[in-house]
Parts: structure tokens; C-alpha cells; sequence
């Protein structure tokens, strides 16, 4: 059974990010934003920034980590890798400082913008 995100899943490249930035809708919530643009794959990329001066690297990686574990356990993401099927997104969250402090209200928040985007 599978308890991360694959590889794929992952977006890594510096011109992807950019793509992102300058292509991308952003949506707000409760200390984070979420900056999304469509992709050809057929499944979900994400990235998670933690903001500047957010904290100790632990801090960062900790937020990290558990973002990544909601986008995993997110029930509505379609994760057949068909681009027939509309294709797929590529995310951008930024988490800043002090709003997000633990678990539960960094999953109320992803979730809320997760809600957002699939539920259009």
C-alpha cells in the first residue's frame, strides 16, 4: 500500500514552477494560497512553499510533510492517468507563518481550497 506521493506527483523542475506562477489562478484561504494551472498529464502535481522567514527547518519540512499527506488522502482527486480525461493540475501551495500552527488547521484550510478547485 502506497503511503506517500510518487515521484510524478512531485513537481521538481524550476520551469514548471515558473510555468505556475506566471499561468496560474491563485486562491486564498486561512495562511496559505494556493496558485493552480492546468496540466496535460491527467493526474495532480504539487508543491508545497513554506513562506520566507517561516520558521526552523523542521518547522518547514513538518508543514511539508503534512500537506502533502492531505493532498494524498484528498477523496475527490482523480488519480487515472489518462489525459483524455481533462487532464489534470498542477499546484502551488504557499504556506505562511503563524496562521497555520497545527494539523487540523492546515487541513481545514488545504481542504477548503482543494474543495475550490474540484468542485468547480
Amino acid at each position: 500500500m502506497r503511503r506517500s506521493l510518487t515521484k510524478q506527483e512531485i513537481i521538481r523542475k524550476k520551469q514548471d514552477i515558473n510555468r505556475i506562477f506566471k499561468e496560474g489562478k491563485s486562491l486564498s484561504g486561512s495562511g496559505m494560497r494556493l496558485i493552480v494551472s492546468s496540466n496535460d498529464f491527467g493526474y495532480d502535481r504539487i508543491i508545497i512553499i513554506p513562506a520566507k522567514h517561516y520558521g526552523r527547518a523542521v518547522d518547514r519540512n513538518l508543514v511539508r510533510r503534512r500537506a502533502k499527506e492531505i493532498f494524498r488522502c484528498y477523496p475527490d482527486r482523480i488519480m487515472e492517468e489518462s489525459p483524455v480525461e481533462g487532464g489534470g493540475h498542477d499546484m502551488v501551495l504557499i504556506v505562511y507563518p503563524g496562521k497555520v500552527s497545527d494539523f487540523s488547521l492546515l487541513e481545514s484550510g488545504f481542504t477548503k481550497l482543494l474543495d475550490r478547485i474540484y468542485r468547480r
